[in-house]
């Protein structure tokens, strides 16, 4: 019997697909707490007038593939027939050697073969032509609906620009922001809050007001630094050892990308060049990243092939690029990005530093790139820019520029004892060029609306209180912070 044969395939189908028999869904499959993408996707997934299949990307172990089997716990609790529900795992290695025709044609024939069907496709990247077969079967079956996941977002955009446009939409599934890792942890913190309150609105209430406000985020203060060393990460969040999340880290969230996904992804064959520059990456987190140095570390590598690496990496969803944003009318001329680490809890897991949070700079850093992330999440549904200013003249710099057709928000990240800003500070030069102006501190008293030229506030807000509320924004549907 061929190793791909009909039987092969269907023993596997069926074990990935156990509620074609029970008509129910594990419990430990689908878990109770429901991400923010989760209802991203079903937007999609049954929107009644525009069809779209659906492709998420983002790391390993955010929680794709639960999002995947919420989704049929949701079909079966609406009491869609089972067979009409396929979720195949294109990571298995039975199904690696098979090809889609192979997998599809043995679902067809054995277990459902109208076109109403819900396919469900798991690591979708590893299948030969996966683009063209999503595309076959959004053309040829027109009741059928689609969601893949994949981990390589480059790689999924850009076959979504040669065969999907008008058929699906990547949606990006970063780490747990800190308002989604309250919640996966039911921290009795939590406060209740209105539905319209977000960061920048912040500089239209009075005092009193915004005193109130802080008060009630103060108890989610002592939840952050461990937001910050074990990251988002849904089952490492969950763990009671935190020493062990970080190796798990280490393991699944880099070793496998960096010596498996990648390699095989992008025909690389030196993978230590690969690891160096990711190592390199960790210990400059948040700074300018200069190709020609990264060459030099690694004993001479072209320039190019130090180009395609952090491509490769960017891809993989393991750093994010923060590019220039001009806020003065000159050009800019030579465009050097920051490089941030996915997540903090990466780099922490990577370095091992002991003590990190008695250290103010790896804080600052940790920090910064909690700020990042959460602001590139939160506008990448959006088509927003995120990036940086810097003069090069004067040197002046603004940390995140998020640069929207409304106008421009300020942030700059200070995450020390003494968040004070000096009238010569690029945020306060630059004030009266954007639509908000936020500086993000460290304490909890640390919050304030500095009056500004023109009538605009400069908002001062503790980093923890900035990331949460920011979950409170997104949870409520508002397209700005």
């Amino acid at each position: 019997m061929p190793i791909t044969s009909s039987e092969n395939i269907l023993r596997v189908l069926s074990a990935f697909n156990p509620w074609w028999s029970t008509g129910s869904i594990p419990q430990h499959f689908r878990k109770g707490f429901k991400r923010f993408a989760w209802s991203e996707v079903q937007k999609y997934l049954h929107h009644p007038d525009i069809r779209r299949a659906v492709v998420l990307t983002g790391a390993r172990r955010v929680g794709k593939t639960t999002i995947l089997y919420q989704t049929v716990d949701d079909l079966l609790q609406k009491r869609i027939d089972p067979r009409r529900i396929v979720f195949v795992s294109l990571d298995h290695p039975m199904l690696k050697l098979s090809n889609m025709s192979e997998i599809l044609d043995c679902y067809r024939q054995n277990i459902y073969g109208d076109d109403d069907v819900y396919y469900l496709f798991d690591e979708v990247q590893y299948a030969d032509d996966w683009d063209r077969w999503i595309k076959t079967i959004y053309d040829t079956q027109g009741q059928a609906r689609i969601v893949a996941t994949g981990s390589a977002s480059p790689v999924l955009a850009e076959k979504a620009a040669e065969s999907g446009v008008g058929r699906w939409v990547v949606l990006k599934v970063p780490t747990l922001s800190f308002f989604e890792y309250c919640e996966l942890l039911q921290a009795k913190e939590r406060p209740v809050l209105p539905p319209d309150i977000r960061p920048t609105g912040l500089a239209g209430i009075d005092r009193r007001e915004m005193s109130e406000v802080f008060l009630k985020l103060s108890g989610l203060q002592k939840h952050f630094h461990r937001y910050l060393l074990v990251g988002g990460f849904p089952e490492l969040v969950l763990s009671s050892d935190d020493y062990l999340a970080q190796q798990v880290m280490r393991d699944d969230v880099v070793d496998k990308v960096l010596k498996r996904d990648i390699p095989s992804l992008f025909n690389i064959r030196n993978v230590a060049e690969l690891e160096k520059i990711f190592i390199y990456l960790c210990l400059y987190s948040s700074n300018i990243i200069s190709v020609d140095a990264i060459s030099k570390e690694l004993g001479g590598v072209s320039r190019t092939t130090v180009e395609n690496y952090l491509r490769y990496l960017e891809s993989a969803n393991l750093i994010y690029r923060s590019d220039p944003v001009e806020l003065t009318g000159k050009k800019i001329l030579k465009s050097r990005s920051k490089i941030y680490i996915a997540d903090a809890a990466i780099r922490n897991a990577i370095l091992m530093k002991s003590d990190i949070l008695a250290d103010p700079e790896e804080m600052g850093i940790m920090a910064e790139t909690a700020v990042f992330k959460h602001l590139a999440s939160f506008y990448y549904k959006n088509l927003t820019r995120v990036g940086y200013y810097r003069d090069g003249q004067k040197g002046k710099e603004i940390d995140i520029v998020v640069d929207f057709p409304g106008g421009k928000i300020l942030v700059e990240v200070k995450y020390r004892d003494d968040p004070a800003i000096a009238e010569n500070d690029a945020i306060k030069v630059m004030a009266d060029r954007a639509v908000a102006s936020i500086v993000v501190t460290k304490n909890e008293n640390d919050y304030d609306i500095q009056p500004l030229p023109g009538g605009k506030g400069l908002v001062k807000i503790p980093a923890y209180a900035f990331l949460y509320l920011l979950g409170n924004a997104e949870k409520h549907g508002h397209q700005g912070a």
